[in-house]
């Protein structure tokens, strides 16, 4: 039963290593705490930023702000989030979706 993991486990990580998806997620991770920092320093709000790669290729960014965002107009922050997120992950996603929690 353990010869049979460890061979699951090399098997997956070879396959892993042949497609640079090894280096992709933990750059991603790094990506998305430093995108989060910028665009709290430049919003003021702390975003969860979070991302996803699909078959090597980088389909979406998500940016939840915990509460609405009222210092720009939303065009502008759109336009901050979409540089931000360009820049932190070195290239522009299929898709960025910006969200904001609500109280109840």
């Amino acid at each position: 039963m353990k010869l049979r993991k460890a061979i699951t486990a090399l098997v997956l990580a070879g396959s892993l290593a042949g497609c640079g998806a090894a280096d992709v997620i933990p750059n991603g991770f790094f990506y998305s705490r430093t995108a989060a920092i910028d665009l709290e320093n430049a919003t003021g709000l702390r975003p969860q930023v979070t991302f996803e790669w699909h078959n090597g290729r980088f389909q979406s960014v998500t940016v939840t702000f915990p509460q609405p965002y009222v210092g720009k107009p939303l065009n502008e922050l759109a336009g901050t989030v979409r540089d931000v997120v360009t820049k932190d992950f070195n290239e522009m996603p299929g898709t960025i979706v910006l969200a904001f929690a609500l109280d109840r």
